[in-house]
């Protein structure tokens, strides 16, 4: 099978997160995608098949399949740009249909892609206090403007927002320690942040549930987090910037626009990078 390897939301020709995107007349079953997933050892593969007009997609990482992949959606974007040339792909996941637009430009690829829609709710005390513990942070840590709370552009992740960029680059917990408290409250990942702003964020994503300690650029983090903001009327003007990765030395580079609808599709880019076979 051809699986393409490609960085998303990458920083010029380095950085980025990699997803295996699989493009083929029908998928696999489960298992063999699951196994695949596994084999290739990225936080998460796409596999797309034609399905009417566009393209029925499903993401695994190495443990388990996932709703919906912001950056294995941006690799599918540039995959398709490269095999059908630039377009808008209608894509059916799991719980919702969405879009992708990829372009090839010279040597050049970017995707951009149009979430499911957001929600969020503020997180249980409970819950949060069992976050903390996973990673070793206290309450006095976190930054009142961005209350810690439940989000979702796709999938459910834990917000939790720090007050000073020393404490972001500080992250550390167990894997198994998180993978048990993600798989217990149904979380993705826990994505902490770090405001430099009002629109330019840095952001870590434990990604537990997966079987990866972390990802270097997470897309469906990024629109729930941009319909977070526009729920607790942050003054995000319409946009943000996100640096994601940098920690990990895979430096990653986010944008999102926020339309005022409540709830509404987020749009997520970023440049991608085609790696080696």
């Amino acid at each position: 099978m051809d699986i393409l390897k490609i960085a998303a939301f990458s920083d010029g020709n380095t950085g980025g997160n990699p997803a295996g995107v699989l493009i083929a007349d029908a998928h696999p079953a489960a298992a063999d995608m699951q196994r695949i997933a596994a084999e290739v050892g990225f936080s998460e593969t796409a596999f797309a098949a034609p399905a009417g007009d566009g393209w029925r997609v499903r993401y695994f990482s190495p443990e388990s399949e996932v709703p919906f992949c912001g950056h294995a959606t941006i690799a599918l974007g540039a995959a398709l740009a490269l095999r059908h040339g630039n377009g808008v792909f209608g894509l059916t996941l799991n719980g919702a249909r969405i879009t992708v637009e990829g372009r090839r430009e010279g040597d050049t690829l970017s995707a951009a892609l149009q979430s499911p829609p957001t929600h969020s709710a503020p997180a249980d005390d409970a819950v949060l206090d069992e976050a903390l513990a996973v990673f070793g942070y206290a309450r006095s840590d976190l930054d009142p403007r961005l209350p810690p709370a439940r989000i979702h552009g796709g999938a459910d992740h834990l917000l939790l927002a720090l007050k000073h960029r020393e404490a972001l680059s500080a992250m550390h917990y167990a894997l198994d320690a998180g993978r048990r408290f993600m798989n217990t409250h149904g979380f993705v990942t826990v994505l902490l942040a770090w405001a430099d702003g009002a629109q330019h964020f840095h952001t870590r994503n434990p990604f537990a549930s997966g079987g990866v300690y972390e990802d270097p650029a997470t897309g469906a983090a990024t629109a729930a987090l941009a319909g977070y903001l526009r729920d607790i009327a942050w003054p995000h003007q319409g946009h943000i910037d996100v640096v994601q990765g940098e920690d990990m030395g895979m430096r990653s580079l986010l944008a999102a626009d926020i339309p005022p609808q409540p709830g509404s599709s987020i749009r997520v880019y970023g440049a991608a990078r085609l790696m080696a076979a």
